[in-house]
């Protein structure tokens, strides 16, 4: 287990800042997000059509690098609709919100270590503070505003669906984020960024914080609604989901803000997990620590940004959509007790680690045994344990089992033979409309049968005799 280096971490200095060098970095991070944006849309469809042995965009520019631009141009240029029965103040507002947010967020994010900019020597990062992380999370639990105020002020079904999805999706997958990043609070015994970065001069939290790493790493695709978690804009059930009902720039607001998001998100991963700036080990080791210093850190800052994106990209690829109920039970019942039990262990290894060393004595011999050390073994022998009692059930588990079948297997026998008694053509039929908006029926209700089916499937009925002779003596006539 790597030392603990939240004491000798110091934060940024920004005293030597003046008003100039922060207007240029602000305007930095808005040309940077933008940029990004264009590129990252390009690079996503480039590696899928790649995974699918597709070519991907190749017109546009070389190699189609000007593809983003030519798409954005086609939103702005879009003929600008709004519905009639949208509430049109917060109906603009909503994408608005989402944007503003996805901009904040690269505020206290550090690029690299102290440079000089027009002779100051400051920090590649704009601003931090002593609880940047919190204000992380605020500010992207606030973007959410955005798609809920947006999906409910359309006026249209499946925007509120969509909107109404995103909220539970947010609060279950935010909170799971949360319990993720206490462990490194807790290792690096600060929340400022730079500090944080600074504390992983030895090792990277992605290591010694590997089950925190992967909770956090699942979240941020939840967070940002991106296959297999994009139920807020699933096509295939919501048409489009709370964007809709919205064309043109208002569209394209929401569009940016969800790439800015995926950059968000990726940034504090390579911040607080992947040593932000640092170099990797063995380059640094091999340069004697030379290619952490200066410019250098953006480099290597950028890379591990992207090979998070590309991640993205390749969970995209790779996976189909969960559905919701799969969706909701893993958040509340897998990540977040999963976050709890590692931020449990973690801070009972902070505590033990501090403390006095386990003496044994064997024969006059006295063993010294770290705390850690007793723990890390005691918790991987019971892990190895569970894993054996999962691998080979015992033999009242197989028959446990074998019992739980063979009463599956009567209870759906029988609940075929009472289907074929007529029972279930006697249920009530269930009203969808009855509350304004469309609802789906639950397990056991049935919908009433269809008039547009029953005009398609049931035959006209053939005249009578008396008919047809009465029409020929009314057409004789």
């Amino acid at each position: 287990m790597a030392p603990v280096l939240a004491q000798s971490a110091t934060a940024a200095d920004f005293s030597n800042d003046t008003i100039l060098v922060t207007i240029l970095k602000g305007a930095a991070i808005l040309v940077f997000l933008l940029l990004s944006v264009l590129f990252a849309i390009w690079f996503e469809r480039r590696l899928v059509a790649r995974f699918q042995q597709r070519i991907g965009p190749n017109w546009n520019g070389p190699q189609g690098l000007l593809q983003s631009l030519a798409d954005a141009m086609k939103l702005l240029l879009k003929e600008d609709i709004t519905v009639k029965a949208a509430d049109k103040i917060i109906y603009l507002v909503a994408p608005i919100i989402s944007v503003f947010c996805a901009f904040m967020v690269f505020a206290v994010i550090p690029f690299g270590p102290e440079v000089s900019i027009f002779g100051v020597v400051t920090p590649l990062q704009m601003t931090d503070f002593p609880v940047a992380v919190l204000y992380i999370l605020g500010i992207t639990a606030l973007g959410v505003y955005g798609i809920v105020l947006g999906g409910w002020a359309s006026g249209s079904t499946y925007p509120l669906l969509g909107a109404v999805r995103s909220t539970a999706q947010v609060i279950s997958y935010e909170l799971a984020m949360s319990l993720a990043l206490v462990s490194v609070f807790l290792w690096a015994g600060s929340m400022s960024t730079s500090q944080i970065v600074a504390s992983q001069e030895n090792t990277w939290w992605a290591f010694t914080l590997l089950p925190a790493f992967i909770i956090y790493i699942i979240s941020m695709v939840g967070e940002t609604n991106r296959l297999p978690f994009d139920l807020p804009e699933a096509e295939g059930e919501l048409v489009g989901g709370f964007h809709t009902e919205y064309s043109s720039m208002k569209f394209a607001w929401f569009f940016l803000a969800e790439y800015i998001n995926m950059l968000n998100v990726s940034a504090v991963a390579t911040t607080l997990f992947l040593g932000g700036y640092r170099a990797p080990f063995g380059i640094g080791l091999l340069f004697d620590g030379a290619l952490d210093t200066g410019w250098w850190g953006v480099l290597w800052f950028l890379a591990k940004l992207w090979l998070l994106m590309a991640f993205f990209v390749w969970v995209r690829g790779t996976l189909l959509r969960f559905r919701y109920d799969q969706f909701m039970n893993f958040g509340w019942k897998v990540l977040i007790p999963a976050g709890l039990a590692t931020v449990v262990f973690y801070a009972v290894l902070k505590g033990l680690s501090t403390g006095p060393d386990a003496l044994l004595s064997f024969g006059g011999t006295v063993l010294t045994i770290e705390w850690r050390q007793l723990l890390l073994g005691v918790v991987g022998g019971l892990v190895v344990a569970a894993v054996l009692m999962l691998l080979f059930p015992g033999e009242d588990d197989a028959k446990d089992a074998k019992d739980a079948k063979d009463a599956t297997g009567t209870k759906r026998a029988a609940g075929t033979a009472k289907a074929g008694t007529g029972s279930a053509a006697d249920a009530e039929p269930f009203d969808p409309f009855a509350g304004g908006y469309p609802v789906p029926p639950l397990p056991g209700q049935k919908l009433p049968p269809s008039p547009r089916k029953a005009r398609v499937t049931t035959p006209a009925a053939a005249p009578s005799s008396s008919e047809t002779t009465v029409g020929a003596g009314e057409d004789e006539k």
